[in-house]
């Protein structure tokens, strides 16, 4: 991180109050482009119930609101930016996930890219990962992404449409690419969601989280 890259301190909403929290197991939301921590928060009410639900603002504003790592028009990155915000995430949940008995992951769009990398630097530190009309970042070779450590048992929903105009095809490729060799997939396609998230979407995302996280 240069010197000029000074991240602000975690701002974070809370589904529970804070002597509601411990004993549950967490789960992180992490919000996309131009959104902030409110964005996901109302899917905890539709979420299993025994989860405490913990949405995290992106640290660089853009806009209205904030993103993890700065995109380009073609919606290309740096590895080095993403990195850096990886960091910044797991710090935050490290300083947490000693209260809970397990830690997951639902990113949507940016924050599925989040989400997964998150996920190769500390394949054993997470119960599963929902990513919603995301990607996976292409780092193939850099020694910060464990990959090799990933052997398929770790639950993972990726749920998107196929005509999502957002995410570009040579990212999608990448992601089914690494999703099938990585992770223990669930891959739902749906119709006229588009670039977004739908009711129906985060029903199988809720019998995802029983059957994947709470049921273990």
């Amino acid at each position: 991180m240069t010197d000029a890259q000074v991240f602000p301190a975690p701002v974070v909403m809370w589904s529970r109050p804070e002597d509601q929290r411990s004993g549950r197991p967490l789960l992180v939301l992490l919000h996309g482009y131009g959104a902030n921590e409110q964005d996901l928060l109302s899917l905890a009410d539709m979420l299993p119930r025994e989860f405490v639900v913990a949405s995290l603002r992106a640290p660089l504003p853009t806009g209205p609101g904030f993103m993890w790592f700065p995109l380009t028009a073609s919606v290309d990155y740096s590895l080095d930016a993403v990195k850096e915000a990886a960091s910044y995430v797991q710090d935050w949940i490290d300083t947490v996930k000693a209260d809970h008995p397990s830690v997951t992951l639902l990113g949507f769009s940016m924050g599925m890219a989040m989400a997964t990398t998150l996920l190769r630097y500390r394949p054993s530190d997470y119960a599963a990962v929902v990513g919603l009309s995301g990607f996976v970042i292409n780092a193939d070779g850099d020694p910060a992404f464990k990959d090799s450590e990933l052997n398929g048992s770790v639950p993972l929903f990726w749920g998107r449409d196929q005509q999502d105009p957002v995410i570009t095809p040579d990212k999608i490729d990448y992601t089914m690419g690494w999703v099938r060799e990585h992770v223990k997939l669930t891959k739902v396609l749906y119709t006229g969601m588009w670039h977004g998230i739908n009711q129906q979407e985060i029903g199988h995302v809720s019998e995802f989280l029983t059957h994947e996280v709470l049921n273990k």
